[in-house]
């Protein structure tokens, strides 16, 4: 199932009082209707009992339901789509293993890295970041503030490249006016959400902000 929603994606983390089902549930209580099951480091059996639990939340709020990395996982159980970071799978070998009809996500932290993508395929949309530090993802490319997505948008447009570019990377509700005001497709949270005193509330406010 293909889906033009990219404004807002959560990628599942946790902590001490949430489970990656939990953040799951929150973010889509929250009104987040594109969740990305991240667990970095899981066994395959935890992975595939968390990635249909979150598949039948997902399909219970009506939401687009991404698995990260894993090609093989997201094609057992019919998930919508993939998101490949650049030492995953070759995005045109994950294409003839999910279809055409499959959402396929790539990651970007540079013009120079969407440019390379495209050499060998073209993704439904890209990840790009991270906007500043953040402690849920390990080996951290350098980080881009504001300015560096602004020159990748500019770049992309003067290219004629208008694959959707979400940022994520430490991004939080104060940043989302100035990422749409560079001209991104959308947002990807994770870790804020968690920390908030009202994860579902925090969301909520997301939704709005964009809207």
């Amino acid at each position: 199932m293909r889906s033009n929603n990219y404004h807002l994606q959560f990628i599942t983390h946790h902590n001490d009082r949430y489970s990656y089902i939990d953040s799951a549930r929150l973010a889509m209580e929250g009104g987040c209707r594109w969740v990305q099951l991240r667990m970095k480091g899981a066994d395959a059996t935890t992975l595939e009992f968390a990635a249909r639990e979150v598949q039948r939340l997902c399909r219970e709020y009506g939401a687009t339901f991404i698995i990260d990395d894993d090609v093989w996982l997201a094609k057992r159980i019919g998930a919508d789509g993939v998101h490949l970071g650049k030492e995953d799978m070759p995005l045109p070998e994950a294409r003839k293993i999910l279809g055409q009809g499959a959402i396929i996500g790539a990651t970007v932290n540079s013009f120079e890295d969407v440019a390379a993508a495209l050499r060998c395929a073209k993704p439904d949309y890209f990840g790009c970041g991270p906007l500043r530090f953040t402690a849920t993802k390990e080996r951290l490319a350098p980080t881009l503030g504001v300015e560096g997505y602004r020159d990748i948008i500019r770049r992309m447009q003067a290219a004629n490249i208008d694959i959707p570019l979400v940022a994520i990377g430490g991004v939080s509700k104060s940043d989302i006016g100035a990422l749409l005001a560079c001209g991104v497709s959308g947002i990807a949270l994770s870790g804020a959400v968690l920390r908030a005193d009202d994860p579902i509330a925090y969301m909520r406010d997301i939704v709005r902000a964009l809207k």
